[in-house]
């Protein structure tokens, strides 16, 4: 009788992998609609050079290794002229290193911006290019010089891969209430805001959520920022359905809160969107206090049992709209596949919250809909308005 359940128990958990395996894979047409991506992970490329500059007398703290509090006390003994140099010499380092000034990172990433752009060009001209490479070359110039308009205060810039960014919407600096997206799929440095759809972007989510906030309490210094600083999935493949990437890019969302509790800034709420909340879960355990609130929308899954397991010091919230296909995938984690428990689901022990005007998988912060009503209560701190 034991062997027999035993037996039944592994024909169950194949027929759920089999059917998780045909519902990501027949999806879209298959695997191929989702590329194996790679995970860009550790410091800027500038590192190595930066950590050989000895132009200040003194060791530069590494920044593989030395911790966010370790940076902003690194920075608060320098020169303002001192610091500025090491951002010339060093941006891209110094505009990812969590810790340093804020103000000095957009400095830095504006300089590393323009490095990469100045770079982009010159490849849009090469002799020993084909003509595809030359265009590539020119869009990635053009999208350069975008993030380069006045205004635009970019708080980090890789562009390892398919290239990595955050960017702040307000004050940071003076900022009482924050905020931070953390987005899903098929978002890096060229789409994260995009016009198509984008409510269904970091930077679309960002400026929805301050100007509801701005609304609702004028006289409130917000800021919010968009955070694409992880390898996302590309389609509904592999990485979409397993933890490979959010594996990688959960320790680069802890280390950013706390390069901005570092240097002061309140603790944000997160705004975890699709796979951005299974990047949200992994990260849940080791954010200590560098997080206020944990808001989890259109999600898989967080590969935590309970919200309780996903976060000791943040409240977790959790919303879904009817609409959104999210819904139909199966909340399992077996053999590797799939991201666990539903975080709507009352058992999760997560607060629910209402999105039934949002429409879809990506329009949870458009305006009109109690989500991004409620979401911005939450960032607001005004919990007793939540729905």
């Amino acid at each position: 009788m034991a062997l027999l359940r035993a037996a039944t128990r592994r024909g169950r958990r194949a027929l759920i992998t089999a059917a998780l395996v045909a519902l990501v894979a027949g999806g879209t047409g298959g695997w191929a609609a989702g590329s194996a991506e790679t995970a860009v992970t550790g410091p800027a490329p500038d590192a190595a050079a930066w950590r050989a500059d000895h132009s200040l007398g003194i060791r530069l703290p590494d920044p593989a290794t030395a911790p966010p509090a370790e940076v902003a006390h690194f920075f608060d003994g320098l020169t303002a002229a001192q610091r500025y140099a090491l951002a010339v010499r060093h941006p891209l380092t110094v505009g990812n290193l969590d810790g340093a000034p804020i103000a000095l990172r957009y400095q830095a990433n504006s300089l590393a911006l323009k490095a990469e752009r100045d770079r982009q060009r010159a490849l849009s001209t090469d002799s020993g290019g084909t003509l595809e490479d030359h265009r590539a070359a020119r869009q990635a110039a053009d999208r350069h010089t975008e993030l380069l308009a006045p205004g635009r205060h970019i708080l980090a810039f890789d562009p390892r891969g398919r290239g990595q960014i955050a960017e702040v919407h307000g004050d940071l600096a003076r900022a009482e209430r924050t905020a931070v997206v953390v987005p899903g799929s098929d978002i890096d440095l060229t789409t994260f805001d995009r016009d198509l759809d984008p409510y269904g972007t970091p930077t679309g989510m960002a400026t929805s959520l301050r100007a509801r906030m701005a609304t609702d309490a004028p006289g409130v210094r917000t800021a919010v920022i968009a955070w694409t600083g992880y390898t996302t999935p590309v389609g509904l493949g592999p990485d979409a359905a397993t933890g490979r990437l959010a594996e990688a890019g959960a320790p680069r969302l802890v280390r950013f809160l706390s390069g901005l509790a570092a240097v002061g800034s309140p603790a944000p709420a997160l705004l975890c969107h699709s796979y951005g909340s299974v990047v949200c879960g992994l990260a849940g355990p080791v954010l200590g206090h560098t997080a206020r609130d944990l808001i989890i929308f259109g999600s898989p899954g967080m590969r935590r049992p309970s919200a309780a397991a996903v976060d000791g010091y943040a409240q977790v919230w959790a919303a879904r709209d009817a609409t959104d296909w999210i819904g139909n995938v199966p909340h399992v984690d077996v053999l590797g596949l799939g991201h666990g428990e539903d975080p709507t689901d009352p058992a999760f022990g997560a607060r629910q919250v209402s999105a039934i005007r949002a429409e879809g998988h990506t329009g949870y912060l458009a305006p009109g809909t109690d989500s991004l009503r409620n979401f911005a209560a939450i960032t607001l701190g005004r919990y007793a308005a939540v729905s």
